[in-house]
This record gives structure tokens, sequence and C-alpha cells, in this order.
């Protein structure tokens, strides 16, 4: 019989959490070593697997003890990891954008370029400390997600959660000054 069996995946779907333990330290190092070859990051790969074990547990209930779990794990860490390239896509799409208005504000007059510096940097000190540290040394020092959370102790999420969140909050103040 293959681990886990449909006994164990019953128990798991019951919340019984010594039953997912089993299923999870069983998954784990080939979930890890599966991210990691898509990847080719360890730390990005681990947040990865994480996640979805995690997304497992709270979904639980949807598991279906009769199917391959292990079919169902992979093709989870699988799509996450497609979340996580199109995310990268996006955050490399909207640097671009903010450097391509950067060279357009530099062939404005100057008065007009110092309004709208004065204008980003008031929106970028209205930031939380936190988001503007983290949004300075990505986009002025070019410092990676990796780096920055070397750097300021915190995990590669989060500095890509403050990221975004920074530029969601940079395009509407943006927005709003130029309709």
């Amino acid at each position: 019989m293959t681990f886990p069996d449909e006994q164990i995946l019953q128990r798991v779907k019951n919340g019984d959490e010594i039953a997912f333990a089993q299923i999870y330290r069983h998954f784990y190092s080939p979930a890890l070593k599966f991210c990691t070859s898509l990847l080719k990051d360890r730390d990005e790969a681990e947040n990865v697997t994480q996640d979805v074990f995690a997304k497992i547990w709270d979904r639980r209930q949807q598991i279906k003890p009769e199917y391959s779990f292990q079919a169902y794990l992979f093709v989870s860490l699988r799509n996450q990891v497609f979340d996580q390239f199109k995310k990268y896509d996006k955050d490399k799409l909207l640097r671009q954008q903010y450097i391509d208005r950067s060279l357009i504000y530099a062939d404005e007059e100057v008065d007009d370029r110092e309004g709208h510096l004065q204008f980003l940097r008031t929106a970028v000190n209205a930031l939380s400390d936190k988001r503007k540290k983290i949004l300075i040394l990505n986009i002025d020092e070019g410092k990676s997600y990796k780096e920055i959370a070397l750097l300021l102790n915190i995990s590669t999420n989060t500095v890509k959660n403050q990221l975004i969140k920074a530029k969601q909050i940079l395009r509407q103040k943006v927005s709003v000054a130029h309709a």
C-alpha cells in the first residue's frame, strides 16, 4: 500500500494534526527539491513549499482520500510556482514602467521635472518607514528581494508584499494627480 493511504488522508480531512504532520514529514523534502528545481532559489522554494502545505491544511476538507495525494500536492506546488513567475513578471513590468516614467520626466523642463520629483518624493515619504526603506533599496540601490530580506532580517515574501503595496500606493497617487 502506498503512503499516504485513504485512512491517513481521511484523518487529515477530519482535522487530525498528527496525521498531517506525518504527511508533511514524508513529502516536505521531495516537494522542496521540486520547487527548487523550478525556481532555482532555495529560499523562495522553501516559502512556496510552506505556503502550499499551509493551503492544503486550510483546505483539508477538499482532500479526496480516494485520489493520489502526491499528484494533488505536486500539481499544487507547480501552480504556486507558476503564480510566483507571474508575480516576478509583473514586478519587472512595474519596475520598467517606473524607469520609463523617470526617463519621460528627464526630457521635460527643469521646473516641471522638479515638480514631478517633489510629488514623487512626497508620495514616497508618505509611505510607512518599512515600505519606504524596501522601495529605496530595491529601486534606487537595485537590491534583490533576497538581499533586502537579509539586510532587514525579514522574509523574501515580506519584501515582495511590501514592494507590491508600496507600488500600488504610488500608482494610485500618480493616477489621482494626473486625473
